[in-house]
């Protein structure tokens, strides 16, 4: 039976900030299918290969689909090279090495009842215009009728761990406690020997055989207390982890507590000598304040639109980043680090901006470095189960009317002294707060984003926004 891709239209899987993202149950194998064959329909006009590599994250659903993928790719003569559960980084900077596509098959920090598809390009990730193309394609195939044995094929985990350990000194971490809380990460089978290969002394902490959504944007307080339990109990001197698909790192100093993605970003890029950097709106504002960077663009959340603005800025910069606030580290442009060269890895990583914190604060501690920034402190957390229509519909009536919104959310003693609508309402207070929602590109999800000079009143902001809002009618 011919299936056409119109499958994707039917499945009713959207793409998100990064990727396609669903229930696991709309990814049947047919969709899967049909998703590889708009992608490679989508490509193929622009570049020449006959390889596609394919990765996958620990949920359950991901070999199933990985599978679909690959019986989609056989339908079209092309070669499957299946490099298992590595982190997307990994995966796609052996891609790039390679010349070829790739496929990542991850739903990153979301529930694990979805899943979700990464796309690459032989050059990197795709664009928003490509999503559309992959949307847009026509292609037929054979319904999936059966599935592929898996064999994992090594060369992507080695090449990751060699393009960072290479770059230092083995006793860079010499004499340093590392805690890799492991729990489901892609990564977690590569960390502690890279760390080890340092010169770490390395504990593993909390491996789990259950997938784990973490979220280093809303990092729950049951992973606050771990760390903070964990640094006391083993005597750390840094914690290291990703979300599921290890390209968002969780980091955390000496004392167990968590840094702030951005944070991390902005002293990985000034450990790099970076130049211009690009930078998702809701990133902290210490970015520009801390006056350490010639350029910086602000731009939609999600890296394929940090990625777009890195073209742009290479033709007046030399070294070009940018990173996310939740910690994803892209880098746009050669760099050369300890006289070697870190190839352009244009999307989202975890071990660079944790190896180059240890560099940088290896004459110090990591907490004595973040406080040398300008301090300012940001918060976030999410509403789950809150239609995207509803969040919408309250943005839209709120840029019209701010101040009412303000009041709305029981803030009425604050006065609004601008508004960013770049992506979702950011709205900047005249005391200096910072107040931004945005609707969730991945799920029925409400973000709440703050900013302040005391964590304690970005956390309250972000407490009383969310709470309130529920209220609001729309």
């Amino acid at each position: 039976m011919l299936i056409s891709s119109n499958e994707i239209i039917k499945s009713g899987i959207q793409f998100g900030t990064s990727g396609a993202r669903g229930l696991v149950t709309q990814f049947t194998d047919n969709a899967c299918a049909a998703f590889t064959h708009a992608f490679i329909s989508c490509i193929k006009k622009q570049f020449t290969f006959k390889q596609v590599a394919i990765a996958i994250d620990n949920r359950p659903s991901s070999p199933a689909m990985a599978q679909a993928c690959i019986k989609a790719l056989e339908q079209l003569g092309i070669e499957a090279i299946y490099y298992g559960v590595v982190p997307t980084p990994a995966l796609a900077y052996i891609s790039m090495q390679d010349n070829i596509p790739c496929i990542m098959v991850t739903g990153s920090h979301i529930p694990f009842d979805r899943n979700g598809l990464k796309f690459y390009r032989p050059d990197g990730e795709i664009s928003k215009a490509d999503e559309q193309g992959i949307l847009n394609a026509t292609a037929e195939f054979e319904a999936i009728s059966d599935l592929p044995e898996l064999v994992t094929n090594t060369k992507a985990a080695v090449a990751y761990v060699e393009r960072y350990t290479s770059l230092f000194d083995s006793t860079l971490l010499a004499g340093k406690r590392v805690g890799i809380y492991e729990h489901s990460s892609a990564g977690r089978d590569l960390y502690a020997d890279m760390f080890i290969a340092l010169g770490a002394d390395v504990i593993a902490l909390e491996r789990s055989d259950v997938f784990v959504p973490i979220d280093t944007e809303a990092v729950s307080e049951a992973d606050k207390l771990k760390a903070k339990n964990w640094s006391a109990q083993y005597d750390l001197d840094f914690i290291f982890s990703t979300d599921g698909d290890g390209d968002r790192p969780l980091v955390a100093d000496e004392n167990g507590d968590w840094l702030r993605g951005d944070v991390l970003g902005l002293l990985c890029a000034n450990a790099m000598k970076i130049e211009a950097l690009a930078v998702p709106v809701s990133c902290n504002t210490a970015i520009e304040s801390c006056e350490l960077f010639s350029h910086v663009t602000r731009t939609k959340i999600g890296s394929p639109y940090v990625i777009a603005e890195f073209e742009q800025l290479a033709k007046d910069y030399d070294s070009v980043a940018g990173f996310e606030a939740n910690g994803g580290f892209l880098l746009g442009s050669d760099v050369v680090v300890n006289n070697k060269i870190v190839k352009a890895l244009p999307t989202r990583d975890a071990v660079l901006p944790a190896l180059m914190l240890l560099a940088a604060a290896s004459e110090n501690n990591i907490s004595a470095l973040v406080n040398t920034l300008p301090q300012r402190m940001t918060h976030s957390d999410r509403i789950q189960n809150f239609a995207t229509e509803k969040s919408l519909a309250i943005l839209k009536v709120a840029k019209e009317q701010p101040e009412y919104f303000l009041t709305q959310l029981g803030f009425s003693e604050f006065v609004v002294a601008g508004i960013d609508t770049t992506d979702g309402l950011r709205m900047t207070l005249m005391n200096g707060d910072i107040i931004h929602f945005r609707p969730s590109g991945n799920a029925p999800e409400l973000r709440c984003y703050a900013e302040s000079n005391s964590i304690e009143q970005a956390q309250d902001l972000v407490n009383q926004a969310l709470q309130q809002i529920q209220f609001i009618k729309s």
